[in-house]
């Protein structure tokens, strides 16, 4: 958390205190820290922590028959349920199983209804479970109550009551985070209203959790019909007052508004009168677990650059739509894959708000240890607020440590070169990096780079990292990040360097089978 009041006093850095950091590194007697007192990187506040699932504990086990819609033949299984799938194993015992019921496939539970399958003769079924190839017809609704009686209705798996108690557990496994609630409008990628139950079109997988934000949890899910996985966070309205209940709908209109590569995608939202679902696409992790991952706890220059000019391109996105995110850090940057580079997206728009280029906004946002000087001190803020944050997130990734410590003035410490860039790990770090910092974490918002002078910097006009996203691009068939009308500068500064340049499928990608990713060598 970054705490003190903040002057107007600002001197110009840029490459003077480059100079300074030299002199005051190589001066005799003075301070001269050999790593950072800084706080090390770490989560803050509530944010997203992407874990694997875990085994699902059993919900219910016990004898079950069934017949279906493919085979009238009804059979005796062992049924173990979970907050995943059904199993019907062939006995209580061993681990060998028939088949798998996943809960995901489950389109809906019905009482028993159709009966134009059943043999002659037979004993009707309880209930049915619907999914999109087949129906199961399950449980045995006795027409004799002498035919079975006592505890062997549990071992037969027959009988109204041993059925009706498997229909509610898998009722439950359904609807893991709601008891009751009535239909209520989904508007889905802008498509027109429709009434609908969350759980006819989604599974939620309730061990599945995927982190809590300031809203609610978010858990992991699944379409039902396309199989497709999602993430989605579920709000508690009654918990939150109205004013944050407000923030949330404020973050679900700008994800609505938003249709770009770099930023996360919004399937729909469900609401009912006790809690809102908001459904999203599932990516893989976040930037924060892929610093705190590395093998020294601290990115590449080569990899920081690649991730950094993703979260610019779509940080200018949202500036032409006079969008200021307010919370950048790196757990709101989220990892499409886990490759070495993977697509990044913006996520967490519950601070963002609306404001013209030259606009300014007062209300309180954003984590602290990200958020530029002019929000700490309570002062009117503008877009240039994200280029702040933007200057931290190149600065943890390339150290793993926060740039300001809790017990001095940010404006003392960024003047105070050795203190903010200690030899390790700065000393092996560019100078073009550090210039690039030095003009982000700019106390006075008008000396603060904007995004297309961020992107036009030296240590981001890279001729390795650009072949890395056009890497990316022709993986993704898609081109939203470099442009055509820098193809002939990078090919006529590979013939000048005796750099390879690698053929493009027209404008979308490479020609032929060269890595792009692989290292270029400089001659």
């Amino acid at each position: 958390m970054v705490e003190g009041c903040l002057d107007d006093h600002d001197s110009d850095r840029g490459s003077s205190l480059l100079d300074d950091m030299d002199e005051a590194l190589t001066s005799e007697g003075g301070l001269l820290p050999t790593t950072s007192n800084n706080i090390p990187l770490m989560r803050v506040v509530q944010s997203v922590k992407h874990t694997k699932r875990k085994s699902s504990n059993v919900m219910k086990e016990g004898w079950m028959v069934h017949y279906t819609s493919k085979d009238t033949l009804r059979k005796r299984h062992y049924w173990r349920l979970d907050s995943k799938c059904i199993t019907l194993f062939q006995n209580d015992t061993g681990s060998k199983y028939y088949k798998e019921i996943p809960l995901s496939e489950i389109l809906s539970l019905e009482p028993n209804q159709a009966f134009s399958l059943l043999p002659d003769g037979s004993n009707p079924h309880c209930f049915e479970i619907a999914t999109a190839s087949l129906v199961y017809y399950v449980g045995e609704n006795l027409q004799r109550s002498e035919s079975v009686t006592g505890s062997s209705l549990l071992v037969s798996g027959i009988g109204q009551d041993v059925a009706r108690m498997w229909e509610m557990a898998i009722q439950h496994a359904l609807m893991p985070a709601v008891e009751t609630f009535t239909k209520n409008p989904c508007k889905c990628d802008g498509c027109c209203v429709v009434l609908q139950d969350i759980n006819s079109i989604y599974q939620i997988f309730p061990d599945e959790v995927l982190g809590s934000g300031q809203f609610g949890i978010v858990y992991g899910g699944k379409h039902r019909k396309s199989g497709r996985d999602v993430a989605i966070k579920i709000i508690d309205k009654l918990r939150f007052p109205t004013k944050q209940e407000s923030q949330l709908r404020n973050e679900v209109a700008i994800l609505q508004s938003l249709h770009h590569p770099g930023v996360v995608n919004l399937d729909c939202m469900f609401e009912t009168p006790e809690r809102v679902f908001v459904v999203m696409e599932k990516l893989h992790g976040d930037m924060l677990e892929m610093i705190l991952s590395s093998e020294k706890g601290r990115l590449p220059e080569r990899i920081t650059k690649f991730l950094v000019t993703q979260i610019l391109v779509a940080l200018r996105h949202l500036h032409f739509k006079n969008i200021v995110h307010c919370d950048l850090k790196p757990e709101n940057v989220l990892l499409a894959s886990a490759d070495s580079f993977p697509q990044v997206k913006l996520c967490d728009f519950g601070f963002a708000r609306i404001i013209g280029e030259k606009s300014f906004r007062r209300s309180v946002v954003g984590t602290p240890a990200y958020l530029a000087p002019e929000v700490l001190r309570n002062k009117g803020y503008n877009r240039s607020l994200d280029m702040w944050s933007v200057g931290v997130i190149i600065y943890v990734s390339l150290s793993g440590t926060f740039p300001f410590n809790e017990d001095e003035d940010i404006n003392d410490q960024i003047q105070n070169a050795a203190f903010m860039y200690p030899p390790h790990p700065w000393k092996k770090v560019s100078q073009e990096a550090i210039d690039l910092i030095n003009n982000l974490l700019q106390v006075k918002m008008r000396k603060r780079f904007s995004v297309d002078k961020t992107l036009s910097h030296p240590w981001l006009q890279d001729y390795q990292m650009w072949l890395d996203l056009r890497n990316l691009e022709s993986r993704m068939n898609e081109r939203y990040i470099t442009h055509e009308s820098d193809d002939l500068r990078w090919h006529h500064h590979a013939q000048l360097s005796g750099l390879d340049y690698p053929g493009h499928h027209g404008n979308n990608g490479p020609r032929g089978n060269g890595d792009l990713t692989k290292e270029v060598t400089i001659m």
